[in-house]
């Protein structure tokens, strides 16, 4: 049986997918926000998410808001690798402008761990 190559293309396309997701690294990030302050962090976040999104190795990021306290967030992002996220962004000159856009927001400054 002969397939299209646009289905076969298509195939490949979904099974590249797959593997990436399977071997993505997700970066997990608790933000706790100075209390007061979580209108102008979401605001800034908004404008930080267009930059890492940009970035070598990204692949997709959540922001989810704690129910039980509304100043705490927990920030996930999917990187395709470790050292995407730990030397291309936090090296580059685009987590600078992250870190004047969002850090001045953290009491106390975020812990943030990887997993597999």
């Amino acid at each position: 049986m002969n397939l299209p190559i646009y289905v076969i293309l298509k195939i490949q396309l979904i099974l590249k997918i797959q593997v990436q997701t399977l071997n993505m690294i997700l970066e997990v990030a608790v933000l706790n926000v100075i209390p007061g302050q979580e209108d102008e962090f979401l605001k800034a976040f908004s404008k930080a998410q267009n930059i890492i999104s940009q970035m070598k190795g990204y692949i997709s990021h959540q922001l989810k808001r704690c129910i039980e306290n509304t100043s705490q967030f927990i920030l996930l992002v999917e990187w395709e690798t470790l050292t995407d996220h730990t030397e291309g962004f936090r090296g580059s000159k685009e987590y600078q402008e992250w870190k004047g856009l969002l850090h001045h927001f953290y009491d106390p400054f975020p812990t943030v761990e990887h997993y597999e």
